[in-house]
């Protein structure tokens, strides 16, 4: 199997930020990443300590979103200029990877 390099990127949101259609947008539609998957989380808490949590009795619209994408590793380091300037620090998780090319 040939595989090609990629870097992964992770960033972490909540709902409540109304952020997550803007970044897909920027992700699909103007930098048309490789692929990007969204994540609902349960249960989350960053720096603050604010957990944020859903349950049966009270479905928050709040809970932790995950927004996850890869590419070749020159185009994500454009793309990661771009959300540094848009995220707030700490939120922005980035590790390289390989992808198998199917060549």
């Amino acid at each position: 199997m040939k595989s090609k390099p990629v870097t992964m990127v992770r960033i972490y949101l909540t709902e409540g930020m109304h952020q997550y259609k803007e970044f897909m947008e920027l992700l699909h539609d103007q930098e048309q990443v490789a692929g990007v998957t969204a994540f609902r989380g349960i249960t989350g808490f960053g720096k603050t300590g604010k957990i944020h949590s859903s349950t049966l009795i009270d479905m928050s619209l709040d809970l932790p979103i995950v927004l996850e994408f890869f590419d070749e590793p020159e185009k994500v380091a454009t793309v990661l200029k771009q959300l540094n300037s848009l995220i707030k620090p700490g939120h922005i998780v980035s590790w390289p990877a390989y992808v198998n090319s199917g060549e």
